[in-house]
């Protein structure tokens, strides 16, 4: 299973990563620096978590993959655009991302703000072209749009970076806490869940079902991060640790201790395999859910 499971993920990385090129390829325009820096911070690798968990449930509902291809790299374009931004000097000011030195510190902060930009639109022409591209389900693809800007606006993503930054400056409890990480984590793998249980045909039950995963995945995934921030490797990570306690940010551990914080991300994980409970042939998402509990990175 380990072995099936780890191929997987490999080839749906490999394929979401040569789409990535292939959308952002360079044609000579007068705004190529433009696609180059969009290209730049698409096309660094990363854990892709986002756009296997969109195939996954497309094919767990009986989708098919190339047509669910196309919204799995939408959603992570959207992830990707939500990184360069983070990393400006206005919001978490970091200088490094997957081991290399940010998009606004490569290109600089104007045309890193415009390669978010470009990323964030560029996701849902991608959507759209769908059906043309792949056959995909022209109304599928439509609520697969309404779901990824839903849950990657205000009333998701941007709610919760908005509550994240507000929290820097209150005291906060868990409570909080949790629901800035619904919204600023959650909602994106919620997003890529139900897109992919959409382009299927899942029923609605079906759809719940697998938004209600993603909201307690995201939880655990965000207490993870919490984590090694403290105890993980800087090199590993691709990214400095200790930034969270330099910058006097609240997290789960700063709130909890480490091993209070490590209770809560194996409860949240609890509560994703509990969702998938009932489902046939889920056993690759179990594997997925139960591997980034352990992830070091």
């Amino acid at each position: 299973m380990k072995q099936e499971y780890e191929e997987k993920i490999h080839k749906i990385a490999e394929d979401v990563q040569r789409y990535l090129a292939q959308s952002l390829k360079k044609h000579g325009s007068p705004y190529d620096t433009l696609k180059e820096a969009m290209a730049y911070s698409a096309n660094a690798g990363g854990k892709r978590i986002r756009p296997v968990l969109c195939v996954a449930f497309a094919e767990l509902f009986g989708g098919v993959y190339e047509q669910a291809l196309p919204l799995a790299c939408a959603v992570e374009m959207i992830h990707t655009y939500s990184l360069i931004h983070d990393d400006l000097p206005c919001m978490d000011d970091d200088d490094y991302r997957r081991g290399r030195p940010s998009c606004h510190k490569k290109f600089g902060e104007a045309t890193a703000l415009l390669a978010g930009d470009g990323l964030l639109t560029l996701a849902f022409w991608t959507i759209a072209q769908a059906p043309a591209q792949t056959g995909a389900d022209t109304a599928r693809c439509l609520r697969a749009c309404f779901e990824l800007a839903q849950k990657a606006g205000m009333d998701g993503m941007i709610g919760g970076q908005i509550m994240d930054l507000a929290n820097e400056c209150e005291t906060v409890t868990a409570e909080t806490l949790t629901q800035t990480d619904m919204l600023k984590t959650s909602a994106l793998l919620e997003a890529a869940c139900r897109m992919g249980a959409v382009i299927a045909g899942a029923s609605d039950g079906e759809i719940r079902m697998a938004g209600e995963y993603a909201r307690h995945l995201g939880v655990a995934f965000q207490i993870i991060d919490d984590i090694l921030d403290v105890t993980g490797d800087e090199e590993e990570l691709g990214k400095p640790v200790g930034s969270d306690a330099a910058s006097g940010k609240h997290t789960f551990v700063s709130l909890l201790t480490l091993d209070g914080a490590q209770a809560l991300a194996e409860e949240y994980t609890g509560r994703a395999l509990q969702a998938l409970s009932g489902l046939p042939d889920s056993g690759f998402l179990r594997a997925l859910t139960e591997s980034l509990l352990l992830r070091r990175k």
